[in-house]
């Protein structure tokens, strides 16, 4: 699978105990990222949008809290399985609703 040069499959996973910023940060990433998992989130960015993403997500969250923010590279990809849910799409200019 072919990625923009300077993009990565990024993988943002958090535990956010309390609702209200659980929300907000679930907002943000829908913003940004396709939802794969309740708390889990995937989309196709540079290194510069990753860490931008992280850093409003951080302003959000409490110490208890965590995220945790995985780059997959196009050979990671590769060797990725998905069961049950469609497969990671290629990624396009625009989307079509």
């Amino acid at each position: 699978m072919r990625m923009a040069r300077g993009t990565h499959l990024y993988v943002f996973a958090y535990d956010i105990e309390r609702d209200r910023a659980r929300a907000r940060v679930a907002k943000l990433l829908e913003n940004e990222l396709v939802r794969v998992q309740k708390s889990v989130f995937e989309g196709r960015m540079t290194p510069t949008a990753a860490r931008r993403i992280a850093k409003k997500i951080g302003r959000e969250i409490a110490p208890t809290d965590s995220l945790r923010v995985y780059a997959v590279t196009a050979q990671g990809i590769d060797a990725s399985l998905s069961i049950g849910a469609a497969p990671i799409g290629e990624k396009s200019a625009f989307l079509l609703f």
